[in-house]
């Protein structure tokens, strides 16, 4: 295919914004990302015999995304993933989030980046085509200190290679940590339990009952989340393991091998064994959310589908949740002089 970015409407917000669906097309991928949320609203990858399928989930216009939608295909930030009671001190003074999740902050609140319209600019870059997002977090936006400048980078390589980079400035202390969070199903349809997993992790962290992280880098080995070697999801998902009841399934953090910080490295690998689609994710992160859809219950439905229990899954590159509050984890306060940056990459091929 010839590398082409294009734009058209994708309906209009309630405040009477319009929004933008801009389509990326480079090697045998074609991409759909609006200026809403920076979301990805497909991604269409060949299976083994050639054939084109959109492989991750969502909705047709943007007005079920300014709903309540579950971050399909979402930028999140400031802060992804959980903050425990939205709380979090910078030196003597404390700092309240908007609790939106089971009494903590999630994904940067009600208000986070996931329900911004970004300020777009599609370009080429020799044989690839991008699409740059800015946008100037105000100082108080959803109860952070300090503004803060973002941009995210999303880039479609010929080579079937999807980057994403992210970058920010502020001009007082604040916890940064942003993630991509599209829900994949490389089959294109049904649930992902027979899809085969490999994290490349030897330590996961153990959450308590409302899922924030108990502070523990506990081991893999001879537990449910074992994905060293490759695996389906399904095989243990239904293990009695207190973990795994606790979250219905998947939802943590998977504290990744690296060769050094801030290398680029493979986190995951993903085999859909009837399409033979592959995905493989690298990221300078040090860790990975693994999410099985476990919230997913049949509501929702989008480009004629409708998604049930397990339909999608999550690989979220990211710093570890609650980290404001946990000073052993890797740190996720940005200063102003600093910079923040962080890129992760997605390759989509096909195997036997």
């Amino acid at each position: 295919m010839q590398a082409t970015i294009t734009a058209s409407p994708f309906g209009v917000l309630p405040d009477g914004r319009e929004a933008t669906l801009y389509t990326l097309v480079n090697g045998s991928l074609v991409v759909k990302i609006t200026d809403f949320g920076g979301i990805i609203t497909e991604l269409h990858a060949p299976d083994r015999d050639g054939r084109l399928a959109d492989i991750v989930l969502g909705f047709d216009s943007v007005a079920p995304y300014a709903g309540d939608s579950p971050y399909f295909g979402a930028l999140i930030g400031r802060c992804a993933n959980r903050v425990r009671a939205g709380r979090f001190h910078l030196g003597e003074r404390q700092f309240q989030l908007p609790v939106n999740h089971g009494g903590h902050h999630l994904h940067g609140g009600p208000g986070g980046f996931h329900k911004v319209l970004w300020q777009a600019t599609p370009y080429r870059h020799n044989d690839a085509v991008g699409l740059r997002l800015e946008h100037r977090s105000a100082d108080g936006e959803q109860g952070y200190p300090g503004a803060l400048d973002v941009s995210a980078d999303y880039r479609l390589a010929p080579d079937n290679r999807l980057l994403l980079s992210f970058a920010a400035t502020t001009d007082r202390p604040t916890p940064v940590n942003l993630t991509q969070h599209s829900y994949f199903n490389l089959e294109a349809g049904g649930d992902i339990l027979a899809h085969q997993l490999r994290l490349n992790a030897q330590r996961y962290l153990p959450v308590d009952a409302t899922l924030i992280p108990t502070g523990e880098l506990a081991p893999v080995a001879g537990t449910p989340f074992d994905f060293r070697r490759a695996r389906r999801i399904g095989e243990q998902i239904g293990h009695d393991h207190e973990q795994l009841r606790r979250a219905g399934g998947y939802d943590h953090n998977f504290v990744l091998d690296r060769a050094a910080p801030g290398v680029a490295t493979l986190a995951a690998r993903v085999y859909a064994p009837r399409s033979g689609r592959v995905l493989e994710l690298f990221t300078q992160e040090p860790g990975v959310q693994f999410y099985s859809g476990n919230f997913l219950d049949g509501k929702l439905e989008g480009k004629g589908r409708r998604y049930g229990w397990r339909s999608g899954f999550c690989l979220e590159p990211q710093h570890f949740p609650d980290s404001p509050n946990q000073p052993a984890f890797p740190g996720t306060i940005l200063m102003p002089g600093d910079k923040y940056a962080s890129s992760s990459s997605f390759h989509f091929s096909v195997a036997g």
